[in-house]
């Protein structure tokens, strides 16, 4: 079994509900969440003119081998709607990456562990150094605490909080 890391985003419909329903499926299709960090709500990254993003970060054990997980993964991502329209960083109603595979790197056509990009997005380190902050990169040999303190990356990415985010006087 090894440690699996992924990220769940949303910025279509009820992202909220989205991202739950990501979390069930994600239970009942490839494994028990051990560790998930809290909701974000984050600047579209790479594409501007669209909606504000949840991202949540979970931790989870698998025996699955990477391109069975990612064939999973395509086949959540379809039942909760989403739909891949070719253009890179678009709306989505859920979006789920795989970030790392204990320290397993992969290079292949469809799929790339770690995550090529992950150190550049603070989306992703915010909430992933909110669960591991200790966790090397296999790659680059850094902390995730130390890849968010050099990260490059200016947009806003703050804690959500659905009651006072939601609009209503309390």
């Amino acid at each position: 079994m090894k440690d699996l890391y992924l990220i769940l985003g949303s910025n279509l419909g009820d992202r909220l509900v989205n991202l739950k329903l990501a979390i069930d499926l994600i239970i009942s299709e490839i494994g028990a969440i051990e560790l998930a960090s809290g909701l974000y709500e984050t600047e579209p990254w790479g594409n501007s003119n669209q909606e504000m993003f949840l991202n949540q970060v979970v931790k989870l054990r698998s025996t699955m081998v990477p391109a069975d997980l990612l064939e999973k993964i395509l086949m959540l991502e379809h039942k909760l709607g989403r739909m891949r329209n070719g253009a890179p960083n678009s709306a989505r109603t859920i979006d789920i990456d795989i970030l790392f595979y204990g320290n397993m790197v992969v290079k292949s056509e469809s799929l790339i562990i770690p995550h090529p990009r992950l150190h550049l997005r603070k989306f992703v380190l915010i909430p992933l150094n909110e669960i591991s902050p200790e966790f090397i990169h296999p790659v680059l040999g850094e902390s995730i605490g130390h890849l968010l303190k050099v990260c490059p990356d200016k947009l806003d990415v703050r804690i959500y909080d659905p009651v006072l985010n939601s609009g209503y006087a309390l």
